[in-house]
This record gives structure tokens, C-alpha cells and sequence, in this order.
């Protein structure tokens, strides 16, 4: 692995793709240090106090957003205003044929960007109105207009700011840039879960071999998002040989591979996202906070039966609604039947639609479900225990995920390279 990090920096595109990716993180975290202005810190900080803590929905949403919420700082929306926005768009597209059309006419892709972006900044200004005039009013000095109304801009601007960083490291950099920001938020997070883990030890209200135990699952975690990632089934393909003025071309033999998880992280990413909607609901009326921490969050009672059962549900529909994004077995059984190729066993057209179909819920749910459970379970035990760990399952599956995929994406650079790849 080394060696191929050495190889991939002696590659001058790779070497800048690397650096710009690594400019964009520093900048991010450079972003989240710096505070909204009209808020007493002292205020903010005495509220986290008072709301409990480790592994509530608040410590879920400072995770996500590398610390930023907590602080209060420009990027404290982080970048879930776009995620929210693209499920919403991505949802209407099946919903309202007219947009689908709209969406996959030649320029669909860039309508796509434009739209979600516009609802981004949206729903953005909605969260940064909830957040002002409600949850964290108390900590605004000046509650008069124009200091909520400043509040409410900055809010917006930053998570704009963090959208625009996230395309540029897709275009510009290395990996999926909006994953990657939330990967780099909660890698920050890490120092402070050791510090909280050794602090725990010393007041003796944490013991041994409940920490063994979550070593253990996150180790299982690891691997088991590495297995899953990696699995595929390879569907053979023949193509008919076919003679082109004295030349005869096809007759090769090559496969489909379908993965096993072809949405990777994101159904994690959007189900966590969703769920964060009813604690949301808190910032616009605080008085629903004790209740809906009760009912919907990973620390209350049925709450985090009901938030793990939800989770699991939410996961293994947004593994299908993604899959179904980026696979459509009719186009590909279409594509086949019109360049020759043809499935053994399986007649061209409807009969090769339909046996891609099967094969793909065959493959898909057992994705689905392995998704559902890595990020359920580890989240349940942590809940069982006294560590104050915040990074929990889905956030050590979603770290996982980011970097292997990063390593997938950096490793098709090296092989259109002639080098070899990571995960050889």
C-alpha cells in the first residue's frame, strides 16, 4: 500500500488532486472554528451542558458537523441542507414523471445541480430561522431584527460556502466531495471520544470490558462494510461475432458486475439524515425537546428501540431507491440487444429485463440488510453502556465507507494508469 501512495504521488495529476482535496479539508476545519457573530459562547456552552450529552441528537449533529454545532459557528448547519435537498429532488423525479423527463434530457445532469442547490439555500434559510428563534435565541446578545436577521445570513452563506467546497473537491480533488467533508467532520470528532473514553475510566463510571466490547463491533464494522462494499456478482456476457466489411468484431466474453451495496454509504448518510427531521422539529418549539428525545432519539426509552427499528427500515429503503438510481436493467438489457451481447441461457430484450431485475433484489437486499444491521447494532450496544463515545455506528460505518470508496476512486486513477490499484 505504500508503495502505491508513493507511485500515486510521482503521478503529477493524481499529486494535485491529492493536495486540492487536502487544501479544501484544511479550509473546512479552518470554517468551523469560526463563530457566529451576536452569540455569547459562555450561553451556548452552559446550554450543551444542561441538555445531558453523550450520544443524545445534539451530540449527533455536533459529530456530523466536526464540532461546528456545538461552537456555533458558520458551518453549524453543516452540509445537510444539500443532502435533504437531493433525497427531496431524487424522490420528485419518481413522483412527477415530467421532471424525470426534464432530468434525463441532455443537460438533465447540470438542471439537476442547479435545482438542488436552489433548494438547498432554502431549506438552509428554514433551518437558520428555526435555530435563531428558537433553540439557540437564548444565546443571541442582541435579539433584536437585524441580529437574528445577520445570524439567519451567515447560517444560510456557510452551508452554501460548504456546498460549493463539496462540488469542488468532486470535479477538482479526489473522492465524493460532500462524503468527504462529513468524513473529515467526524474524524475531528475522534481526540475528543479518546479524551471523554480516559476521563470516564478515571471517575470509574466506565469499566473494561465495556469498551472491549465496542473495540470489538467496531472491528466488526470495519470489515464487515469492506466485505459488503466488495461483494459483486458477475453476471457472464457473451457478444455475437458479426463480420464488418473483411473484418469480424465481437465474440469476446466478459461479465456485468453487480454489486452487492452499489449505493455505498449514502443510504446510511440520507437515513441518518431523515431521522435527525423530528428532533429538528425541537429547534422551532423547545418545549418538545424532553418528548421527542423519549420517542425518537438513540438515549431515550422506547426512543432508541424505535429510532434502531426506523433506522434499519429507512436504511434498507434507501439501499433499493439508490440502487435503482444508478442500475436500470431495462437500459441495460436494451444496451446489450443493441451492441450484440446477450446473457447465456437468457433470450435478448424483456426475458434478459427481468432476469437482471431478479438478480439485482437477490443481490441488493442482502446489501441492504448487512447495511442496516452494521449500522444498527453497534449504536444499541454503545447505548446499553457508560462510555461516552459519540462515534458510534453509523458514524464509524460512514467513515469506513468514505474512505473506501476514496481508495476506489483514487485506485481507477492509478489503474488508467498502468499502476496497480489499492485493493489488489
Amino acid at each position: 500500500m505504500f508503495e502505491t501512495m508513493k507511485n500515486a504521488w510521482k503521478i503529477p495529476d493524481l499529486r494535485k488532486r491529492i493536495l486540492f482535496t487536502l487544501m479544501m479539508i484544511v479550509i473546512y476545519r479552518f470554517g468551523a472554528v469560526i463563530p457566529v457573530p451576536f452569540i455569547d459562547r459562555s450561553v451556548v456552552a452552559q446550554m450543551f451542558t444542561n441538555s445531558g450529552g453523550g450520544g443524545g441528537i445534539l451530540d449527533f449533529f455536533d459529530l456530523m458537523a466536526g464540532g461546528a454545532f456545538k461552537d456555533f459557528t458558520i458551518f453549524a448547519l453543516n452540509i445537510y441542507p444539500y443532502i435533504t435537498s437531493s433525497i427531496i429532488l431524487q424522490l420528485l423525479t419518481i413522483v412527477i414523471p415530467k421532471l424525470e423527463e426534464v432530468f434525463k434530457a441532455e443537460d438533465g445532469k447540470k438542471k439537476m445541480g442547479q435545482y438542488t442547490r436552489y433548494l438547498t439555500v432554502i431549506l438552509a434559510l428554514i433551518q437558520a430561522v428555526a435555530y435563531s428563534v428558537g433553540f439557540f435565541n437564548r444565546a443571541i446578545i442582541d435579539k433584536s431584527f437585524f441580529s437574528i436577521t445577520v445570524v439567519v445570513i451567515v447560517l444560510t452563506a456557510g452551508t452554501a460556502f460548504l456546498m460549493w467546497l463539496g462540488e469542488q473537491i468532486t470535479d477538482k480533488g479526489i473522492g465524493n466531495g460532500i462524503s468527504i467533508i462529513i468524513f473529515a467532520g467526524i474524524i475531528s470528532r475522534i481526540p475528543i471520544d479518546i479524551g471523554n473514553v480516559v476521563y470516564s475510566f478515571q471517575v470509574g463510571t466506565a469499566r473494561i470490558h465495556e469498551l472491549i466490547i465496542f473495540l470489538i463491533f467496531a472491528v466488526a464494522i470495519v470489515i464487515g462494510v469492506i466485505a459488503v462494499q466488495q461483494g459483486e456478482r458477475r453476471i457472464p456476457v457473451q457478444y455475437a461475432k458479426r463480420v464488418v466489411g473483411r473484418k469480424m468484431y465481437g465474440g469476446q466474453n466478459t461479465h456485468i458486475p453487480m454489486k452487492v451495496l452499489m449505493a455505498g454509504v449514502m443510504p446510511v448518510i440520507f437515513a441518518s439524515t431523515i431521522l435527525a427531521l423530528p428532533q429538528t422539529l425541537a429547534f422551532f418549539v423547545p418545549s418538545w425537546t424532553d418528548g421527542l428525545t423519549k420517542w425518537f432519539s438513540t438515549t431515550g426509552n422506547p426512543g432508541k428501540w424505535i429510532y434502531s427499528l426506523v433506522n434499519i427500515l429507512f436504511v434498507i429503503f434507501f439501499t433499493y431507491f439508490y440502487t435503482a438510481i444508478q442500475f436500470n436493467p431495462f437500459e441495460y438489457a436494451n444496451n446489450l440487444k443493441e451492441n450484440g451481447g446477450f446473457i447465456p441461457g437468457i433470450r435478448p430484450g424483456r426475458p434478459t429485463t427481468e432476469f437482471l431485475t431478479k438478480v439485482l433484489n437477490r443481490v441488493t437486499i442482502v446489501g441492504a440488510v448487512s447495511l442496516a444491521i452494521i449500522a444498527t447494532i453497534p449504536t444499541l450496544v454503545l447505548s446499553f453502556t457508560h462510555l461516552k463515545i459519540y462515534f458510534g455506528g453509523t458514524a464509524l460505518l460512514i467513515v469506513t465507507g468514505v474512505a473506501l470508496e476514496t481508495m476506489k476512486q483514487l485506485e481507477a486513477h492509478m489503474l488508467m494508469r498502468h499502476y496497480k490499484g489499492f485493493l489488489k
